[in-house]
């Protein structure tokens, strides 16, 4: 083991194995037994990453004998979102916590293999679907498809992503307060005790966060060379692929392969469900759906619904796929890659001396204060199944800490805003216009393009991040849509596919959640600052002066 906290207890030794491994990010080193600096973390963990079999020792960040002898108020089992938020908030609470991660970093794997790639490849996604488009006018270029590299962009990630595992450790340590031990698994004994690096550590209770996984389809031929998913294409992808083939029609499917075939690899998604009609995503409007799939088909993605796979072909690697049409005919398509977007559970296997109750697709049942079957132990984030996202992992294990502190805490996750990237930022909250029009008698829509239009010549919405294409093609510049209680004027959902109104979704499902509503009067109230991206605010305010609102 490496103790981190104790100067004398290894730490020199550390501070003279990161004094070997290169220049700092962040200036000077400390000197010996002043903490690590971010700089020296990034690299220890590069190190770390780039070498697991020389890297061995778990990094102990616990307190010494004397300085913290309570009992463990709770052990977070993962140190991912849930388990670093969740640690956080109990020690802030006055608790006491251990936090364990068998990686040598906290944060888990949204910036790791996840999360931030994901953003990163969206982000370029964006910028050659521009580039693309805008071929041989103002100064752009003519468009080579062989210009963008999957394997670049993947590598340039690789080479960045030390420095947020590092702010998180360092972040956690220095000014978060918590106890944690990474780079080792932990094995639980029983409800209250846990093993780690060959000690047992006793909690009054514990908090499982240990995430979820790809499933991979079971076809003939899975196991070959040229398959990937999240994780492994950010790990194990070492060749520049031509012809991309996913199977899923989940999120990652769509954010994946618009970022693949945006990079000039030829991509086809073969699909059980219309996409966005998967059972993992809710309140999607039908207007926003179908604009989204029209752009994924207009920019040359290949879509086959009700399809499914049944043979992964290639001698050691994969050279094509053989699947089953909606008609039932067997059809073969040539890849040099396969992508798996199919959904993710999670391993339970080191769960199983605590006897949880699971449920028939193999997620851990908790309730609402993300107790489990077994009254001394929560489980959080991806374990609870979906949604598997961000803020739910958060919440989870920030909840899991509410309640073990003495505070009745409950969660609901059931509506949240939500939102996907294909070249686009596709967002939405609240109910869809099929779902307004099924709970109320009135409802009437604020929509740009309107239904009616010709959206080749209509050049709205047009805002930041679009005004190009408005210029250009105007279709491609987004969609948006509000809908509206008209009896109540209340806000009931808002849909937009664009560029920059991402964040104010957030906002906006806030605001419409409350108990009061959220008016389109309120909505008109507000100073935009224009050309804002999701014009919401001056097209509520073009109908607030009506009595009786009517569609726009």
């Amino acid at each position: 083991m490496i103790d981190v906290r104790n100067p004398a207890d290894g730490f020199k030794s550390l501070r003279a194995r990161i004094s070997s491994l290169g220049p700092l990010a962040d200036g000077d080193r400390g000197a010996d037994g002043a903490p690590l600096t971010v700089g020296e973390w990034a690299l220890l963990l590069d190190d770390m990453i780039a070498s697991p079999g020389d890297n061995t020792e778990a990094l102990w960040n616990v307190a010494a004998p004397g300085e913290d002898d309570r009992e463990y108020d709770a052990i977070f089992v993962g140190g991912g979102a849930s388990g670093r938020f969740g640690s956080a908030y109990l020690r802030a609470r006055g608790g006491r916590q251990l936090t364990i991660d068998a990686w040598p970093f906290l944060g888990g794997s949204c910036p790791h293999q996840a999360c931030v790639p994901h953003h990163l490849f969206s982000e370029c996604a964006r910028e050659l679907d521009l580039a693309r488009h805008m071929q041989g006018r103002l100064w752009y270029p003519p468009f080579d498809d062989k210009q963008a590299s999957i394997l670049e962009i993947i590598e340039l990630f690789k080479a960045g992503r030390a420095l947020p595992h590092a702010i998180m450790n360092w972040q956690s340590k220095e000014q978060l307060d918590m106890e944690y031990i990474v780079n080792t698994p932990a094995t639980i004994i029983d409800e209250h005790t846990v093993e780690v690096d060959g000690q047992r550590f006793r909690a009054r209770n514990l908090v499982l966060c240990t995430g979820a996984t790809t499933i991979y389809p079971d076809v003939p031929g899975m196991g070959k060379k040229g398959i990937y998913d999240f994780a492994s294409l950010i790990e194990d992808l070492d060749y520049e692929p031509n012809r991309c083939v996913i199977v899923g029609g989940s999120k990652v499917a769509l954010e994946y392969g618009s970022f693949f075939h945006a990079t000039g690899c030829k991509t086809t998604i073969l699909t059980r469900s219309p996409l966005m009609q998967t059972a993992s995503l809710h309140h999607v409007d039908e207007g926003l759906r179908e604009y989204v799939v029209a752009m994924m088909a207009d920019r040359g993605i290949e879509i086959l619904v009700g399809t499914e796979l049944v043979e992964v072909l290639g001698d050691g690697r994969v050279t094509g796929v053989r699947y089953r049409t909606a008609e039932g005919d067997i059809q073969q398509i040539d890849t040099d890659f396969l992508f798996v977007g199919t959904g993710e559970r999670p391993d339970l296997s080191m769960y199983e001396p605590l006897g949880l109750k699971v449920d028939e697709r193999g997620f851990v049942v908790a309730d609402a204060t993300m107790r489990t079957s077994v009254p001394s132990v929560y489980a959080a984030g991806d374990l609870v199944g979906p949604p598997m996202e961000m803020f739910k992992a958060r919440k989870c294990g920030v909840g899991a800490a509410r309640n073990i502190m003495g505070e009745h805490y409950e969660f609901d996750y059931a509506s949240y805003p939500d939102f996907l990237h294909t070249t686009y930022e596709v967002t939405w909250c609240g109910l869809s216009e099929a779902e307004a029009r099924a709970r109320y008698s009135n409802v009437i829509k604020i929509q740009m393009p309107p239904d009616d239009a010709d959206p080749e010549s209509f050049a709205l919405p047009a805002a930041e991040g679009s005004m190009l294409y408005a210029f250009t093609r105007p279709i491609l510049s987004g969609w948006l849509k509000l809908v509206i209680d008209a009896d109540s004027r209340k806000i009931l959902g808002a849909h937009h596919v664009g560029f920059g109104a991402k964040d104010a979704f957030q906002y906006i499902d806030y605001l419409i959640r409350q108990p009061q509503g959220w008016t389109m009067d309120d909505m008109a109230e507000l100073n935009e600052l224009f050309l804002n991206p999701e014009h919401f605010i001056q097209l509520c305010r073009l109908r607030a002066g009506q009595l009786n609102p009517v569609n726009l």
